[in-house]
């Protein structure tokens, strides 16, 4: 199989596939980041044809690696980047448990980190990718990585899954470089990787004090609420991947997080509402 190793935030991967394809546009896209020192990594994913046969007849990927869902359903070979993505989100979730994983985007600026966090289609990835085209530094989009004794976030600057009129709304701000190819029609819409700007690779293994915690609602008139700790504490359960693996120290993990973060929920209904809430927001902090 071809392959090859990424080093991304504290985590490593080695990618292995059937086929050249995803893997050249993993190479492209990810070509600022390092590999993994001495080759050695956390998890590996594997992307490889069900059948023998469908390897060469309409090819499709089926999503493999140390950690692997039985009941997956393989994506067709022209969305194989999105599966190598699939892959490394799936190790992640359920394999990491030097962190508690949060669901969430985040990027930092002051030396503070803001953590946005909600349901699909709430707006926080491309809320974190316009955030860092103005002036603040990209940490994450998939997960947000909450350090278990110190309680600071640390980075996991992957590509940013930008989905349906998403995409649009970035290429009117990033240049064409940036992005990765158009996949239509995928079980999550239509999704157009970016790249992060290259500060965020460079500065990955810096971590960030959380500063502020949001909860968006993309689609409803600008509103900003307060949000009761034991409600906030409920939801970060639900949007944690391996809070119930953790155990006592991810409850006093989070407990912390919550008790020390402020937090709010946030609607809005344009990228420029959000910014405008987000910078008086930030701008009462400490």
């Amino acid at each position: 199989m071809h392959q090859i190793s990424l080093n991304i935030g504290p985590a490593a991967f080695r990618i292995a596939s059937t086929w050249r394809q995803p893997l050249d546009r993993l190479t492209n896209l990810y070509q600022d980041y390092p590999e993994p020192v001495d080759q050695h990594v956390d998890f590996t994913v594997r992307l490889e044809p069900e059948k023998p046969w469908r390897r060469f007849v309409r090819p499709s990927v089926h999503i493999g690696g140390d950690f692997w869902l039985p009941d997956a359903a393989p994506l067709p070979l022209a969305q194989g980047l999105l599966a190598a993505e699939m892959g490394m989100n799936l190790q992640m979730a359920l394999g990491w448990r030097r962190h508690l994983l949060l669901h969430a985007s985040s990027v930092e600026k002051d030396g503070k980190a803001l953590i946005m966090t909600g349901l699909s289609g709430s707006g926080k990835s491309t809320l974190s990718a316009m955030l860092a085209e103005r002036g603040w530094r990209f940490m994450g989009d998939e997960f947000a990585l909450l350090n278990l004794d110190s309680g600071e976030m640390h980075p996991f600057p992957r590509l940013i899954s930008l989905k349906n009129e998403a995409i649009a709304a970035m290429q009117q701000t990033v240049p064409e470089s940036r992005f990765g190819p158009e996949m239509k029609a995928t079980p999550k819409g239509d999704i157009r990787h970016l790249v992060p700007p290259k500060e965020a690779v460079v500065r990955m293994h810096e971590p960030a004090k959380p500063g502020l915690l949001l909860f968006p609602r993309f689609g409803y008139e600008p509103e900003l609420r307060d949000m009761g700790k034991s409600e906030i504490f409920v939801r970060l359960t639900q949007a944690s991947t391996n809070y119930v693996a953790l155990g006592e120290v991810g409850f006093q993990s989070l407990t912390r997080f919550v008790d020390a973060v402020p937090t709010q929920a946030m609607d809005y209904q344009s990228l420029e509402q959000a910014e405008e809430l987000i910078e008086s927001l930030w701008s009462q902090l400490a």
